[in-house]
């Protein structure tokens, strides 16, 4: 949302700049991040390990660590989806009971609650 966020449906910018919800980014969406800007496919302003801090705190996000309860769920969903990333985000938003904001349509496979992006 930070660098388009125009590109977002408006529930999605609704629910992201709504005092009232919490907002979570993955450590696995942090991995996507680095290993995109590191290929050459993610622009961004600086440097990941300095630009997602920085946004964390602006936001007012909390960052969601990858545990054992995360990384072993994925054993248990269905292969809807190969991408391990992806596999760990749905797997969080599985155990933690959190939406998940993503345009990925493969995620509505899973049970879990998508927020369009």
């Amino acid at each position: 949302m930070q660098l388009s966020p125009e590109r977002l449906s408006p529930e999605a910018r609704a629910r992201l700049t709504s005092p009232e919800n919490d907002l979570a980014l993955s450590a696995g969406s942090a991995w996507e991040i680095a290993l995109q800007y590191s290929l050459g496919k993610l622009r961004l302003p600086m440097e990941p390990a300095e630009y997602v801090p920085s946004r964390l705190a602006a936001t007012r996000t909390v960052s969601l660590a990858i545990d054992h309860r995360h990384a072993l769920r994925v054993g248990q969903l269905p292969r809807h989806h190969r991408d391990p990333v992806d596999r760990i985000l749905i797997a969080q938003a599985q155990v933690e009971a959190l939406p998940i904001l993503t345009a990925d349509p493969q995620f509505a496979a899973y049970n879990v609650e998508v927020l369009r992006a």
